[in-house]
């Protein structure tokens, strides 16, 4: 005669079949747990106050959490960035239809053509400025090879 435990129910190495497993419930939570970057925040702001540079309080909140200096930044900006009403994020399409790849590439040859013209644009008006100092060289030169030949003078004589 067996004493102590269950009949017929084998253990298979310590531990109890799930069909007879005893669930236990958990109690709900009534609050929720802060994410790492809510305390992040909190206590850079923390630190902050109490008079250590922001920079200190990155550096000190990441030898205490184990982390690299960057993650504890990216993680208290992230917050900031969520309470002050951060920059929506942008949907994005999961499909390209054919209809919008046709005008994706129209819309890029037309951002060509745009380019083109300004880079015609662009060198007309260097070629328009070079012309300009060719001509200022040409009128100029008369009076600044007259300059050179007087020094060339002075100094042969």
């Amino acid at each position: 005669m067996r004493t102590g435990g269950l009949s017929g129910v084998r253990k298979a190495e310590g531990f109890l079949h799930a069909g007879i497993a005893i669930q236990i419930r958990q109690p709900r939570r009534k609050h929720t747990l802060a994410t790492k970057a809510e305390k992040v925040f909190d206590e850079v702001e923390a630190l902050i106050a109490s008079g250590t540079a922001r920079r200190d309080a990155f550096k000190q909140l990441a030898e205490q959490y184990g982390q690299p200096v960057d993650s504890i930044r990216g993680a208290y900006y992230g917050r900031k960035r969520k309470i002050e009403g951060g920059t929506p994020t942008r949907s994005r399409k999961r499909e390209t239809t054919p209809a919008d790849a046709v005008e994706q590439a129209a819309a890029t040859l037309r951002k060509a053509i745009e380019a083109i013209d300004r880079e015609i644009e662009a060198a007309e008006e260097r070629a328009s400025e070079a012309a300009a100092e060719a001509e200022a060289l040409k009128d100029s030169a008369a009076e600044r090879k007259a300059e050179i030949e007087a020094k060339i003078t002075a100094l042969e004589a």
